[in-house]
């Protein structure tokens, strides 16, 4: 991702590198939520967080799974497993924002 198409996810997630995995997985809304009661257990779901951030995210997971290699494999493996696309497209999103927490935690640039 070049400095343009950073600046959505610096000026709309602010939090991003003080959050731990789960917490900006579950601000930007891609953490799974359960919907359960008593004994019924449905089905999870993402739902609520930014919307702005992960529009921005999608398109750039889309990318990435054609490009770079890390999430390309992660992608991979999960339709390998028989997960839909979909859903393997949102698992490589919250491992793509939690990739990002760490490189802008730890100050660092992305490395294979």
């Amino acid at each position: 991702m070049g400095f343009i198409d950073r600046l959505p996810l610096l000026a709309d997630l602010p939090e991003l590198g003080d959050l731990n995995n789960k917490e900006i997985a579950a601000l930007v809304g891609v953490a799974p939520v359960n919907r359960d009661s008593g004994k019924m257990r449905g089905k999870r779901h993402i739902q609520g967080g930014r919307a702005s951030i992960r529009t921005v995210l999608y398109m750039a997971t889309l990318s990435a799974t054609q490009c770079n290699p890390v999430i390309k494999a992660f992608y991979k493996k999960l339709l390998a497993k028989g997960k839909f696309q979909k859903v393997a497209l949102t698992a490589c999103m919250r491992k793509f924002i939690t990739m990002l927490n760490a490189m802008v935690r730890d100050k660092c640039a992305w490395a294979y």
